[in-house]
Formats: structure tokens, sequence, C-alpha cells
């Protein structure tokens, strides 16, 4: 009886032996893919603000032929500025189909989200990449250059009627008075949708935006301004329920509100605003002598950051402008004088080391200075 209680016990253990060698089934694998051939229905395009809805560019490509079923595919479609190899494109995504119609609101919101101006032709890549729906095995097709350009659409927040802005609020300088003091708490309007200013701001106090000095009926502002990151940008709109927050720190700061987005920003200035601004220099009639005659030479201030002055000019001289009559410590002028064109308006800075060009014809001429950007025109 033991000899076949052995025998069986050796049988049991040959066959488990046997069993657990056996191979086990191969995994499934897919197999490579095929890169993607990318092409465009157009190589420009400038849709209008009707069509804003209509598809005004299709983009095909190729079938990357993934050893799976085609409608898991997973695509794609990159869309950046020339000649920025991708590094911050806008993306769409497409599952199975290999094509997309993109809507010209679509374009034109990329186009608007990288600061393109309107109607302006402006140079973009565009790219589609295939992968497994899990991502692997991603192809990158060909890039393929556009010539776009954006349409106008209407801002975000409506402009202000009157056309002018003005700042109050206890972090400015006039406080809470209204109407507040002009012209040093009204905005520059930079463009048709942007206004901006320089103001001295007290820290941790609060600010409004108004379109008509003196009238508390309507004005810009927050809807909630319990953020911290909201005294540096944020959005904005029209009889909203909170002011803005002012910076933590007190000093000069650069405030500029966009209607177009419905962003403000508040950085500060690192620049050096004057109080009063004069012309000085032999392109004028009193030359290089210091003082110069208040009732010509001085330019008249619009608002809190431009200046401006008619006044004959002796051509092919040179001049500067004073932060104070009389006194040569400091004075605003060009890095540069010999520039092509410099005569006519450029850039300008704080006790820069060039004296600004006259145009080259003696006559009457306006000086517009504009600390806000930093530039100067003189037509």
């Amino acid at each position: 009886m033991k000899s076949i209680l052995n025998s069986i016990v050796l049988i049991t253990g040959c066959v488990f032996l046997l069993t657990s060698c056996d191979k086990a089934d191969k995994l499934s694998s897919y197999g490579n893919g095929t890169v993607p051939v990318l092409t465009a229905s157009a190589t420009s395009i400038a849709p209008a603000a009707a069509d804003s809805n209509k598809v005004a560019l299709t983009l095909s490509w190729s079938n990357p032929k993934y050893a799976t079923d085609s409608a898991k595919y997973k695509y794609v479609i990159d869309i950046d500025s020339s000649g920025k190899n991708f590094s911050n494109p806008s993306s769409f995504t497409v599952t199975g189909a290999m094509s997309r119609g993109l809507l010209a609101k679509e374009i034109n919101n990329v186009l608007l989200s990288k600061g393109y101006a309107f109607n302006v032709p402006v140079s973009i890549d565009v790219r589609v990449s295939s992968s497994y729906s899990n991502n692997n095995e991603r192809l990158t097709s060909n890039t393929i250059k556009l010539q776009v350009t954006p349409y106008k659409i209407p801002p975000k927040v409506a402009l202000p009627s009157s056309g002018k802005l003005f700042l109050v609020g206890d972090a400015s300088d006039g406080g809470w008075n209204n109407p507040v003091p002009v012209p040093s708490q009204e905005f520059a309007q930079i463009d048709e949708t942007i206004w901006g200013g320089i103001f001295h701001l007290t820290g941790g106090k609060q600010f409004l935006i108004l379109p008509v000095n003196g009238d508390w009926t309507h004005k810009f502002a927050i809807s909630n301004n319990g953020a911290a990151t909201l005294n540096q940008t944020g959005d904005f709109g029209f009889d909203l329920g909170d002011n803005f927050p002012g910076p933590t720190a007190t000093g000069f700061y650069k405030i500029v509100v966009d209607f177009q987005s419905g962003k403000y920003t508040v950085t500060p200035y690192s620049g050096t605003l004057p109080t009063n601004l004069y012309i000085v220099g032999d392109a004028t009639t009193w030359g290089w002598n210091n003082p110069v005659p208040v009732a010509t030479q001085q330019f008249t201030r619009l608002n809190s950051s431009v200046w401006q002055l008619t006044v004959p000019l002796i051509g092919g001289k040179q001049y500067l402008l004073l932060p104070v009559n009389g006194d040569w410590s400091h004075k605003y002028a060009v890095n540069d004088n010999s520039i092509a064109g410099l005569a006519a308006g450029g850039s300008f800075g704080y006790d820069l080391s060039s004296n600004f060009p006259a145009p080259a014809a003696s006559g009457t001429y306006k000086i517009t200075v504009n600390f806000l950007t930093g530039t100067f025109t003189v037509q």
C-alpha cells in the first residue's frame, strides 16, 4: 500500500511540474504608426467679423495607421506664433476623425490671446500630433505656416461714453473727494480700447475709476476684491460692487485698463514723473539760456502721463527737456540722437546722454511727451 501511495505522489508532482513549465500567452502589443501628413484648405485667411461662426480653415491629415480601431485615435492640433517652436501653443483635441474645421472665431480667439492687433496679418505655425487614446506612440506631423488676419470684435467691457477716465479713492492723492484733481488723476487714452496713467498711490488703500469727473452715478470697479492678487491685475467691469484694492506699498504706479480684454494691471513705475516740463536748447529761440521763458517754453500737462507744447523750432539744432526750470541737475534726453527718424519721435528717458534732435526744417511743431509709454512725437 505504501508503494502505491508513493507512486501516486510521484505522478502528481510530475504533472504539476509539467503544467508549471508551460509558456504564458504572449502579451498583446501594438505596432508602430506612421507620421501623419498635415494639409490645410488655405494658407492665407482674413475672415470678416460677420463670418465668425463659419468654418474659415479645414485641417486634414493622413491616417497614422496604428494597430487599433481608428475611431480611438487621438489627435492634438497645435497653433502658435511662427518661429516660437510651439513653446506656448493653443490646442484643439480631435478623436477618431482625420480633419477638423476651425471656425473664424476660434482662430480669432487664438490670435487675440497672443496679443495680435486687429486687421494686421500675422504668421502662425500649425501642426498635428497623433497618438493612441492613452497618449502612447505620439507622432508629430509636418508644420504648416499660415498668414492670418484677426478681425475686430466688440470689447468685453463697453467703452466709457465720455471718452475719459478718472482715478478716485483713498489710494489716490485726492482721496475720495469728487471731482478729483486734474490733470494729475486723469487717465491717458493709449489706443481705441486701452487707457492708462501714472499715479502716486498710498499703500493698503482702494480706488475706483470714473467715466465722468465729479459724478458718482457710474464707475468701473471689480466684483470681489478679496483675492490677494487683485492689487496687481484682474477683471473689471461697469458698475460692479467692489473697489479696486491698491498696492500694499506707497509709491508711483502705472495703472492700465484694457476694455477689449476686460483686464486691468497695476505695476510699479520705475521712471521719474515730473511735476512740470520745460524745453531748452539751440533749437529754440531762447537758446541754451536757463531758466527759459515760462510763457513760451513750458509744456502743458494734459493728464497724469502726457505733456504737450507747440513751439517754434530751428531746423537741424538740438534741445533737452527739463523737470525744473533753471536747474541743470536733471534732464530728459535720448540715448542716441543719430538714430534715423528720431527727430519725428521715439524713445526718451531720464538723464540719458544725448540731446533731442530737432527736425531738419525750421517751423512750428507740436511736441507730445508720454511718460506712460516712454515715447515722444514731434509733428
